[in-house]
């Protein structure tokens, strides 16, 4: 299909790409040989489909990248069962398609990558919308960070890229709103309505049950569709964007998860003049984080202290500060506390979360922003808690281990008397 890159795209361009993302060759009708119409419900037709489209889609994608990127490697996942699994579990084709998305002249409306994102998220094959998902973080990032930029240009690519998630998103909920159920804390507990209530008591328990399901949350307000990326509505795009990044989080690889908590870093901006403490053992002065004019020294104390291994030099974030409203910071501090507690991630994307989190509590606090002070607070003592279960189970496992080793038989004494 042709890609308009524009920031002003048509509503109804955005309604109908948004529609074609939820169709499935099933749903389809396809003809060929004089119209004669393909059972697309054949397990193998299917199969082979999409087989056929994810090759063409990575010969493509390798036409589009330098020669030096690899195509040979790229040629190869073509070749693979599932060549849209592979290439979205492939770190070199990632760190080729990074390169390239991190150029200077990436992301104007004549970007063929651009082109090539917009095209595959809107196929129907699952995979390839997880290959477009996988790169959100690093888009976003470089995304905002030109945009605040005094030397910002045409970024038209990237937005469409975005604006074909969020239409997506829109369709998907369908004008309504997230909401969540709130137990009533004033209650001593959610079970204290008996079932079958005396006569007597019946109407107190019935009001207070209405006050009970009365207590219903807005975790994300209906979304409106939007026909181009303006400046009041850029953080919500984005934010709906990284929403979707964040429903389909376990299926993404862990360099993504990394690069993003590298990013949610840079965002927080350590280099801001504020001093913040991280306060993490309740009082404890040795535990107490500052930062200041760029000096990340504290951090790295503190971060040495929860057990985090060398290679922070690693992890320090290098980026630009950039606004984060709540509508941008919602979905970020979601994903940090997956990369962050969840079971499976790797360890060193762990401690990048770790040290994301820590600036982004010195923004806030900084900013006295009581939301994302909550939130991230919250996250670093999680962390802190669960290192320490961990260090115990560890020492549990070591004393343990050294308690079951056999211990070789000593040797009698001979004792010399002299007469």
């Amino acid at each position: 299909m042709d890609f308009q890159l524009n920031s002003q795209i048509s509503g109804d361009s955005l309604s109908s790409s948004a529609s074609s993302t939820v169709q499935t060759p099933s749903t389809s009708n396809h003809h060929q040989n004089g119209g004669a119409p393909i059972n697309n419900s054949d397990p193998m037709h299917s199969w082979w489909e999409s087989i056929s489209k994810a090759r063409s889609r990575i010969h493509l994608l390798s036409s589009l990248l330098p020669s030096s990127a690899g195509d040979a490697s790229l040629s190869a996942l073509a070749d693979s069962d599932r060549p849209a699994r592979s290439l979205l579990l492939s770190p070199a084709a990632y760190f080729s398609i990074s390169s390239s998305l991190s150029s200077p002249s990436s992301g104007a409306g004549d970007d063929p990558l651009c082109h090539w994102l917009y095209d595959t998220f809107l196929s129907s094959d699952t995979d390839l919308r997880l290959v477009v998902l996988s790169f959100i973080p690093l888009l976003s990032s470089i995304y905002l960070s030109r945009i605040h930029s005094s030397t910002s240009t045409s970024l038209s690519g990237f937005e469409a890229v975005l604006l074909s998630l969020y239409a997506a998103e829109t369709k998907s909920r369908g004008g309504k709103p997230i909401l969540i159920s709130i137990p009533d804390l004033s209650q001593p507990s959610l079970y204290h309505c008996p079932k079958n209530p005396t006569p007597a008591k019946s109407n107190s328990s019935s009001s207070n049950a209405q006050n009970r399901r009365a207590l219903v949350g807005v975790l994300s307000p209906p979304l409106e569709y939007q026909i181009a990326v303006k400046s009041t509505k850029r953080a919500c795009i984005v934010g709906v964007a990284l929403d979707c990044y964040y429903k389909q989080i376990s299926h993404m690889p862990s360099w993504s998860k990394l690069d993003f908590c590298k990013f949610a870093a840079d965002w927080g901006g350590q280099y801001c003049s504020c001093v913040s403490e991280f306060d993490e053992t309740d009082g404890n002065s040795e535990n107490s984080v500052e930062i200041s004019n760029g000096d990340l020294e504290g951090v790295s104390k503190a971060v040495e202290n929860l057990g985090i291994e060398d290679g922070y030099d690693e992890l320090k974030p290098k980026g630009a500060r950039i606004p984060l409203p709540w509508a941008l910071l919602q979905p970020v501090i979601r994903i940090l506390g997956h990369c962050l507690l969840g079971p499976l991630n790797a360890e060193d994307v762990k401690d990048a979360a770790s040290v994301a989190v820590k600036c982004l509590y010195a923004r806030a606090s900084h900013e006295l922003n009581p939301q994302a002070i909550l939130a991230t607070r919250s996250l670093i003592q999680l962390d802190k808690r669960g290192r320490e279960a961990a260090a115990k189970v560890a020492a549990a496992a070591t004393v343990g281990s050294n308690a079951t080793t056999p211990n070789k038989a000593k040797k009698p004494e001979i004792l010399l008397v002299s007469k």
